[in-house]
């Protein structure tokens, strides 16, 4: 007989370590683990397209989270269900088919998440209470030296005030056990059900790094950045890398998915200063930490304001060009060619490509938003959708100077032209150095002008 069943429904917050929902005060007699795919993910991502909001990339990472967290489930005694719908009903038909006790779930910065969870509250029975909890945050709501409503405007002031006034609590060990399974439906769909296109992909072998989702992958890229290649000590020197593993961390995708959370990566950086002594590396991967709680503060305070006043601009010829890496200008094309292959883009790669598409190429920023949203494996949409306003100079912060000259970038983060030969292949034959960053000028017989070229470009331009 079912007594005191808890549904624990899961988001972006796919591990069994330091996540609230599986610790309780009372433990129910079973508990049900839930994850439902939305199937607005499916639909299109720009009007009058066929391109889904989730793209191969994305779906084949969280369906391998999916897969190590159901595998984590079942040795401590429980499982996951997996359904694909309309999360909302989901969660409240289960809950009522099952005469739940609890339903509980992890608060979301996301407008459409957090709608889900507003309508799950509204709609239990009577019989099933509702509990949202804060977690996967790097700071607790409760310790911020301010209230909600007075976030700081700028993520600079937003640092100076919690570094003197916050510490970041540790992250939680796994629970040994869980309550067990009741008698419920179990289901794991594969994959190939839910998208075929996801099951077949596989990211281009030029990548730098393979990811795969999951808890344990997680902590296994951490503790070698970490541990075996010292990468602490030298991050803020390689953060700007563009070719190869571990010129980052690369931990964004598991973060993203909560396989990772931040105070698990803060607990493990600490632990290497402990070893080795903190440093201005070892600080900027915390740093990049609390950039990502800015931005989730931000969108939890902002909520549809973040995404603009009015429906994004139809795309155009330009935008297509951007998007499919054929604008003309390697450094821009060899990035847009690495995330449609791979899901993954570095930092410096992004900042270059967001600035190029809203300020050479005048092209709606929210256009830019949608895409990554599509291409990223470690999309989200706090700092997704912050970092694309950030570019842009609106929202928070606004300024209007945050142009990137992408030919001085280019000189400067590949001087050689080595990016840019290994994702165009034509340009892998030309000299080492600004050749192959302006191969229309110099080459003009065999290589198109750019579909723009700035007045800003002139000091970085060669002769013809």
């Amino acid at each position: 007989m079912n007594s005191m069943i808890n549904i624990v429904w899961l988001q972006d917050d796919l591990r069994i370590a330091d996540n609230p929902l599986f610790h309780f005060a009372v433990p129910p007699s079973h508990l049900l683990c839930l994850y439902v795919v939305d199937e607005q993910w499916f639909a299109p991502l720009i009007d009058g397209e066929l391109t889904p909001r989730i793209g191969p990339a994305r779906l084949r990472f969280l369906w391998q989270s999916l897969m190590e967290l159901r595998g984590e489930l079942l040795q401590r005694g429980s499982d996951l269900l997996v359904r694909i719908g309309n999360p909302s009903d989901v969660v409240i038909e289960l809950a009522d088919s099952l005469n739940a006790r609890q339903v509980r779930v992890a608060e979301h910065a996301g407008v459409e998440e957090n709608a889900h969870i507003q309508r799950v509250s509204q709609g239990l029975p009577s019989q099933t209470t509702f509990e949202c909890i804060e977690g996967g945050r790097l700071l607790a709501r409760q310790a911020l030296p301010f209230e909600r409503e007075a976030l700081p405007e700028s993520f600079s002031a937003f640092r100076r005030s919690v570094e003197q006034a916050c510490t970041v609590p540790s992250s939680r060990c796994a629970p040994i056990t869980l309550p067990p399974w009741p008698e419920a439906p179990r289901g794991f769909p594969p994959l190939k059900a839910v998208c075929e296109q996801s099951a077949t992909w596989q990211p281009d072998n030029r990548q730098g790094y393979v990811y795969r989702g999951g808890e344990s992958a997680a902590h296994a890229r951490l503790n070698d950045y970490l541990w075996r290649l010292r990468g602490a000590a030298t991050y803020k020197k390689t953060r700007n890398g563009l070719l190869g593993a571990n010129f980052s961390t690369r931990v964004s995708p598991w973060l993203a998915r909560g396989c990772l959370s931040a105070r698990q990566v803060n607990d493990a950086v600490k632990a290497w200063e402990a070893e080795y002594g903190s440093s201005d590396s070892s600080y900027w991967i915390t740093f990049e930490l609390l950039w990502r709680e800015y931005f989730i503060r931000a969108a939890e305070l902002e909520g549809p304001k973040m995404f603009g006043s009015r429906q994004p601009a139809k795309p155009c010829a330009a935008f297509n060009a951007w998007r499919n890496g054929t604008t003309g200008l390697p450094f821009v094309d060899a990035a847009m060619l690495e995330l449609r292959y791979t899901g993954w883009l570095s930092n410096r790669a992004r900042q270059n490509v967001a600035s190029f598409l809203v300020n050479d190429l005048k092209v709606d920023w929210r256009l830019g938003a949608l895409w990554f949203e599509h291409c990223l494996i470690d999309y989200d949409v706090a700092s997704n959708w912050g970092n694309w306003r950030y570019i842009a100079g609106i929202g928070r912060d606004p300024r209007q100077d945050r142009y990137f000259n992408v030919l001085k970038q280019a000189s400067h983060y590949d001087p050689k032209g080595l990016y840019v030969a290994h994702w165009l292949k034509p340009l892998a034959n030309l000299p080492y150095g600004s050749k192959r960053h302006q191969p229309w000028r110099a080459y003009p017989l065999a290589f198109e002008a750019p579909c723009v070229e700035p007045k800003q470009w002139e000091r970085w331009l060669i002769p013809l």
